[in-house]
């Protein structure tokens, strides 16, 4: 099986030596995405609902670059800078994937910048590719 790797016109660059995803088969890994601008500067700075928000419509973006929604998200890792900002983000979170969320885990750990208060990484599967 081949492995396609999927950098979307319009993301910012990774910040490390990564691809914002790949494509292998019918499932779509998408690296932990920020709240990074096209510019390189953070997105909403201090505001854990805004950079929840630019991530999660990060994700929605690269998925469809590969032919799939929100909806075919089996899996999210989600990592806060801290777990007072958890609701927070489970608010923006649920508008997303309320009806039917994916499964998931959620860990509080030091992030790439300082500025940055939470990243998600998905795995999509689509039916037919």
């Amino acid at each position: 099986m081949s492995i396609e790797l999927l950098n979307p016109p319009g993301m910012p660059k990774p910040l490390a030596p990564y691809s914002t995803a790949t494509k292998a088969g019918n499932t779509i890994y998408v690296s932990g995405i920020l709240a990074l601008g096209i510019d390189g500067k953070t997105v909403g700075a201090g505001d854990v609902r805004m950079q929840t928000k630019h991530v999660i419509e990060t994700i929605a973006t690269i998925l469809k670059s590969a032919g799939a929604t929100l909806s075919d998200v089996a899996f999210n890792t989600i990592i806060v800078k801290d777990m007072g900002d958890y609701a927070a983000v489970n608010e923006v979170y649920r508008e997303y994937f309320g009806a039917h969320p994916p499964a998931r885990y959620c860990i509080a750990a030091q992030l790439v910048r300082d500025e940055f208060l939470v990243e998600i990484a998905s795995i999509a599967h689509i039916a037919n590719s």
